[in-house]
């Protein structure tokens, strides 16, 4: 089926012509997917959309198109961005996955299909069937907003709601598969079933995150200098007789183990015998090894804060839990931890069980994976930085970044496991120019991507803006780099060491210095890629692209606007921020 073209002389606007071209790219998508499968035509389509910013919801959306099939229902995963408003309304059965980013918005794939959606001239979508499950985070003040928010909104638009949206926390594995079932066997009631899909088995990763690859870490450097304020490491993990392989752009799930003295600490401040055995999955194990291995006992969970604070009758921290303002409760837990609230309420009693009863599962970390699943394909790299403070007159330390400094060594067995994220991969078209911001360990993927285009012999150009504080001391892989430089592989190289001068210098000061060179590269079908910190780094970059744009390109600012949403919807506009 090709997509009809509106004649030029049709008496449609440009909002129209826009409405026609994504409703018939709608009707192709779902003829196409009903063709490649080789399913009957006449099955039910069950359309399963993503709002993902690392790749966890497009990972449970993939679980869910599996779980899909084996109930003869025909599967179509996209991400939001692969989509208008038009092919959202010709949906009968949606299934929507959608992750919260930053503070309650929207990912960033998801954002351009949000906006249009909450347009006070969106259709209505009567005919829609559909059901929300949010990921999140309870640590967060507006946990699960995005996918309470797209809930709300499709009711509001007329769309029945067959099953109840479910908020996933952190290791939502249990609750997100019987959600799955619920809603894909009300899906498929009266469905006329494909028969090619009868009893197809579950496809996929041998490993995941319930059955981890058990891997052995096979280098650990530093990469800082350790005159450095920073300590950034790089770290290889064995892939041998796993079968496993990876994309530039994808995650490692590292699951780590607890500091052996944190625990030791917290047992001795709640006066516990750690060598009590308890149950735990209805298994007997100790105190110590509980906490260790199953628990999250760094950042307390809401139910540990509340806790506390019934149990102690502080005034303030019962306020904090009261306020009408979400950041007074936050600014309270600043710095704090578990260890550091039993230490500041000592009269606290809490038995074993109510104790784990408070905590949440331990959870893996994701990182961006720093190398060419081509160039290495035995093994995976990471560039991690090591976090490590003082506060509340307590040395503290990152849970997984810590535990791969300090306690793994050559003879640890690492639980890993990968993410895929399709939405963040350099170009398929090797010709095309790439620009990659990214300082600090934000360089990480983009090690990959050079990697990848060096393997690939792109002749595409390739420009990286890196920083961090001081050049002496932090300008990590500079051997690398600087070898990348010579060879040809990087095009272009702009470094911002925001602490080497008196006025800082950071990577969207080189963005705009350089403006006009970066626009042109835009106008060549640029890709332009942004990584690292999300809250403040990112913003000031995305506020730089626009200023360039709008001064290099002759625009106004809802051109610029424009212009950079359609980068977003090529995927030429990407970013893993965090």
């Amino acid at each position: 089926m090709k997509i009809p073209k509106i004649p030029e002389n049709a008496p449609y606007s440009d909002t129209q012509r826009a409405w026609l071209g994504g409703y018939f790219a709608g009707m192709h998508s779902h003829m196409l997917q009903n063709t490649q499968s080789g399913s009957s035509s006449d099955a039910r389509v069950i359309n399963i959309l993503y709002g993902s910013q690392t790749g966890n919801a497009e990972s449970i959306a993939i679980d869910v198109a599996t779980a899909a099939k084996t109930k003869g229902l025909l599967p179509v995963v996209k991400s939001m961005d692969e989509i208008e408003m038009p092919a959202l309304v010709s949906m009968e059965y949606l299934v929507l996955i959608t992750s919260t980013y930053g503070e309650g918005e929207m990912p960033d794939n998801a954002e351009i299909l949000w906006k249009e959606a909450i347009l006070d001239s969106a259709p209505k979508m009567e005919q829609t069937n559909y059901s929300v499950l949010a990921i999140g985070d309870t640590s967060y003040d507006l946990f699960c907003q995005a996918g309470i928010d797209w809930d709300n909104r499709l009711s509001e638009l007329g769309a029945k709601r067959v099953y109840d949206r479910i908020d996933c926390d952190i290791g939502h594995e249990s609750d997100a598969e019987a959600w799955t079932e619920s809603v894909l066997t009300i899906m498929s009631k009266g469905a006329t079933l494909s028969t090619s899909a009868q009893g197809e088995e579950k496809s996929g990763s041998t490993y995941h995150r319930k059955n981890p690859f058990v891997s052995k870490m096979v280098a650990n450097r530093l990469l800082t200098s350790e005159k450095s304020s920073k300590e950034t490491r790089h770290y290889e993990f064995s892939l041998e007789g796993s079968g496993l392989t990876y994309e530039a752009g994808d995650a490692l799930n590292v699951i780590p183990l607890n500091c052996p003295i944190l625990v030791s600490n917290i047992i001795s401040a709640l006066d516990l015998d750690g060598n009590k055995e308890l149950s735990v999955n209805n298994q007997p194990i100790s105190i110590s090894e509980a906490l260790r291995t199953n628990f999250e006992i760094k950042l307390p969970s809401k139910d540990f804060v509340q806790a506390i604070a019934d149990q102690s009758a502080d005034k303030t921290l019962n306020q904090a839990l009261t306020s009408d303002d979400k950041s007074e409760l936050s600014k309270y837990l600043w710095g704090r931890d578990i260890l550091d609230l039993l230490l500041q309420f000592p009269t606290i009693k809490l038995s074993a069980d109510e104790f784990i009863a408070l905590l949440k599962p331990l959870q893996h970390r994701a990182y961006s994976i720093s190398s060419s699943g081509k160039m290495h394909p035995d093994n995976v790299h990471l560039t991690v930085a090591s976090v490590r403070y003082n506060s509340h007159n307590r040395e503290h330390k990152g849970v997984c970044s810590t535990y791969m400094a300090d306690l793994v060594n050559d003879s640890s067995e690492v639980k890993i496991f990968f993410s895929p994220n399709t939405s963040f991969r350099v170009p398929e078209d090797d010709s095309l120019p790439i620009i990659m911001v990214g300082p600090g360990t934000g360089i990480a993927p983009f090690r990959a991507f050079l990697q990848e285009r060096e393997f690939r012999k792109a002749s595409g150009q390739n420009w990286l803006l890196f920083g961090d504080r001081n050049q002496a001391t932090d300008y990590i892989y500079q051997d690398e780099i600087e070898a990348m430089q010579k060879s040809g592989v990087i095009s272009r190289l702009d470094l911002a060491f925001s602490r080497d001068q008196e006025e800082k210098i950071y990577v969207q000061d080189k963005m705009r210095e350089n403006g006009a060179e970066m626009f042109a590269w835009l106008e060549q079908g640029g890709s332009f890629y942004v990584c690292g910190d999300a809250n403040y780094m990112a913003k000031d970059v995305d506020k730089a692209l626009h200023a360039l744009i709008e001064e290099h390109g002759n625009q106004s600012a809802e051109q610029a606007i424009e212009y950079v949403n359609k980068m977003k919807k090529e995927k030429r506009y990407v970013r893993d921020v965090y």
